[in-house]
């Protein structure tokens, strides 16, 4: 049988998983990708990682990253069962999104903001905040100029602006939005450095956190802006926007980046999905372990592909649960497959250089 896994690792990764496999411990970074949909494909693989090998214990903070889709699985792993918030998680967005035929961006968001609290439960919030080890950040988008607006027809333009301005540079996109990161890690977050686009860090409360993580997840023109406890007046979006898969600069840390991701390519803003020239090199997955699901695995789920928005509009609602469900299912094979990497010590010959 085909591998259900693809295995990347950059040089310095690569190193220490040939000296020593991969260890808890040795994990400094956990990055999440935007996808909605998507995400369900890695439920398998969230479960052995969050459940199971990120367990074990340690003696530093992990930084836990994310933007939409990912920031709400982070936010699954720094709660006291992340297996139980994955299963609430992956109920509520496959069961409980039951939208109108054409629903307005206010029924998307109450639909949203109702599985978001599905998701963290009644303590996720404290559990999050109190946490031993896990260090929640969550990317979000602040509107800037024509992006600042509620009103459809200015926000459409901001976005055509900057898509218009990505094409020449992603350093554009700050006329639009800028980056701002909700985290818990207070002044030892690894993410203090980034300079490639500008970066607010606001601190994560009771406050604030729900909101962070539903703006993180608010895509414009689809779901309603944010308005954040405790910020200036603003509005902010989908973190996604900006960084779509997180081709960030990750540090300078000894230890890995472990990143579970949908594809086994990298694509830095929402705006790059469609430029093949800005698919990320490698250079800021130096230290990165990327472990994706494999063409094969893909191409055995029910029509052939990962869950996306799209099936919102191509298929019946019950055909969409039964789908979601059964990726969601078939997806429990990656956990199992890196658990026997694990187990067998063949995990180094199983990765391939990035």
């Amino acid at each position: 049988m085909a591998s259900a896994l693809t295995l990347r690792a950059g040089p310095a990764a690569l190193a220490l998983v040939r000296e020593r496999g991969l260890r808890a411990e040795d994990v400094d970074v956990l990055p999440g990708a935007s996808g909605g949909a998507k995400w369900l494909a890695l439920a398998g693989l969230d479960r052995f990682l969050f459940g199971e090998l990120l367990q074990a214990p340690r003696t530093r903070p992990l930084h836990l990253i994310g933007s939409s889709i990912g920031s709400w699985r982070m936010a699954c792993l720094a709660q006291r069962d992340p297996v139980a918030a994955l299963a609430r998680g992956h109920h509520a967005y496959i069961y409980e999104q039951r939208y109108s035929p054409k629903p307005s961006t206010r029924e998307v968001t109450e639909v949203l903001t109702r599985a978001l609290d599905l998701l963290l439960g009644p303590s996720g919030v404290d559990e999050i905040l109190s946490h031993p080890w896990a260090r929640l950040h969550v990317i979000t988008a602040e509107g800037r100029g024509l992006a600042a607006s509620e009103r459809r027809m200015l926000l459409t333009a901001g976005l055509a602006i900057a898509a218009a301005g990505n094409l020449l540079a992603r350093r554009t996109l700050a006329l639009q939005m800028r980056r701002c990161i909700f985290h818990s890690a207070g002044d030892v977050t690894p993410f203090a450095h980034l300079s490639d686009l500008p970066t607010t860090h606001v601190a994560l409360t009771r406050e604030n956190l729900r909101a962070a993580l539903l703006a993180s997840g608010s895509i414009p023109l689809l779901v309603d802006g944010v308005k954040i406890p405790g910020t200036p007046r603003g509005v902010y979006w989908d973190g996604g926007v900006l960084d779509y898969h997180l081709d960030l600069d990750f540090g300078a840390g000894e230890g890995l980046v472990l990143y579970p991701h949908f594809y086994a390519h990298v694509v830095p803003g929402w705006f790059d999905k469609g430029l093949r020239w800005r698919l990320a090199r490698g250079d800021n997955f130096r230290r990165a372990l990327l472990i994706a699901p494999s063409d094969a695995f893909v191409a055995a789920l029910p029509g052939g592909k990962i869950p996306d928005r799209r099936d919102f509009y191509g298929m019946p609602e019950a055909e969409r649960m039964r789908r979601w469900q059964a990726v969601v299912d078939a997806s429990a094979r990656l956990g199992d497959e890196l658990r026997e990497l694990l187990a067998t010590g063949r995990l180094a010959d199983a990765v391939k250089p990035w």
